[in-house]
């Protein structure tokens, strides 16, 4: 066809051109694939709620119904409206003892637009920035921003949380240190002394470092740390040492809390200067929350009994999946299978283990790569995961990040005897 350019004759920016996809979403389309063909699939996959199994709160739906008929339709504006600034600051002081007035507050579509202004706002091209591996997305922010991507392997030993003592050989060439608690992907989080280490770590290097260069900052994305379990304590940088405050940047909002991901209402506080920054770049990219759901959360934050009610009735249906697949996994562990979990601790995840390398299919063949091992759990076992490679670990290894977010109670014993079953085919 005339007039039409080859792939060769277009050229894009080196940003783009070397921008990777996400190894999610390529799993997603073949599990989706699968199911399409009439196969049982357990979809244990996706960082996301099924409405019709976790819906919203009523009240939100009910508010935002009200925002639109009141004609709550035009431009929001670019930090958010006062009322939905002002019932953050209220919300984060009354859950979590923080101290943030609504100028230190930043409404964003969502956490992302709010990371990316973060790493916009406080990297330089060749900045470096530090970032556990597993953890969601830093290596593509990094890709973004023209940052130095410093990874750190973190272990099961730790739970899969960063340490300081693993950090500290990069921290002299890092501007950012990128932290996610509860973490996405293992839906683990932070103990005490670990974080407090971690602040030390940050508060001694600034201290090092004075006025004559970049302070180090911590990003702090918190945007599960409502959802936790048990014994299970959210800890954050400020709150563990106040000196902190200037350095701390923290992401937050309804996405997970609410099971909201789709009604696009996060935010970003800490120090206002670097707030106002994140502002400007967020109104040039128009990164707001649609007006509707500003104004319905705004009005819902303020309702604490039907908060509380929502929360409670949601954390137990996500508790009640989430330990119900962890101790069908002990089970088929304790029954000699080469699988193994850490305790659930937060969030929409668990973290599980398939040591199924070097073990034979019926057909003879023999599971080498992780990607092997992963393919045989889909369409043998019918078991949908993420392999933590996804997220940035090794392709050596052997965790996987296990979501409950569409997961129906029937399912977990169904879905337990089916991974029985194919792992019992391996030799």
């Amino acid at each position: 066809m005339q007039g039409m350019a080859s792939k060769s004759q277009l050229h894009v920016s080196r940003m783009a051109e070397s921008l990777i996809g996400s190894e999610i979403i390529k799993l997603a389309w073949e599990v989706n694939d699968l199911i399409k063909k009439g196969a049982q699939i357990y979809n244990f996959t996706i960082g996301d709620f099924d409405p019709k199994v976790f819906p919203i709160p009523n009240v939100l739906e009910e508010e935002i119904s009200k925002a639109l008929h009141a004609g709550h339709t035009n431009y929001p504006p670019a930090n958010g409206i006062p009322e939905l600034r002002k019932s953050v600051s209220a919300f984060l002081t009354r859950h979590g003892g923080f101290q943030y007035p609504s100028d230190s507050i930043l409404v964003t579509s969502g956490g992302r637009p709010a990371i990316y202004c973060i790493y916009m706002t406080l990297i330089d091209p060749g900045d470096g920035v530090i970032f556990p591996v597993p953890s969601w997305n830093n290596n593509h922010y990094c890709h973004l921003s023209g940052a130095k991507p410093l990874p750190v392997e973190t272990s099961p030993e730790n739970n899969f949380m960063p340490t300081a003592d693993e950090m500290r050989p990069f921290i002299k060439d890092a501007t950012l240190i990128a932290l996610c608690s509860p973490q996405n992907p293992t839906g683990t989080t932070f103990t005490r002394q670990a974080l407090e280490e971690i602040c030390d770590m940050v508060l001694e290097e600034n201290e090092r470092r004075g006025d004559k260069q970049k302070p180090l900052y911590v990003l702090y994305d918190q945007m599960y740390w409502v959802l936790t379990y048990g014994q299970t304590v959210h800890y954050d940088p400020v709150s563990l040492r106040p000196q902190m405050r200037d350095y701390t940047l923290y992401i937050d909002g309804i996405s997970k809390s609410c099971a909201a991901t789709g009604l696009r209402v996060g935010w970003a506080f800490g120090p206002e200067y670097v707030i106002d920054k994140m502002k400007s770049i967020a109104s040039h990219i128009g990164a707001w929350a649609p007006r509707p759901e500003q104004e319905a959360t705004a009005r819902f934050l303020q309702l604490e009994d039907a908060m509380s009610t929502y929360l409670a009735g949601f954390k137990e249906q996500l508790w009640l999946r989430l330990e119900g697949i962890y101790e069908g996994l002990m089970k088929l562990r304790n029954e000699g299978h080469p699988v193994n979990a850490i305790a659930p601790q937060a969030a929409l995840y668990l973290t599980v283990q398939f040591d199924l390398k070097g073990k034979k299919t019926m057909d003879g063949s023999v599971l080498d790569t992780t990607a092997d091992v992963t393919s045989y759990l889909l369409h043998e076992c019918g078991m949908a995961i993420v392999p933590f490679y996804a997220f940035g670990s090794s392709h050596d290894s052997t965790w996987y990040r296990l979501s409950v977010g569409t997961c129906k109670l029937h399912e977990i014993e169904e879905s337990i005897g089916k991974l029985k079953s194919g792992l019992g085919k391996l030799s």
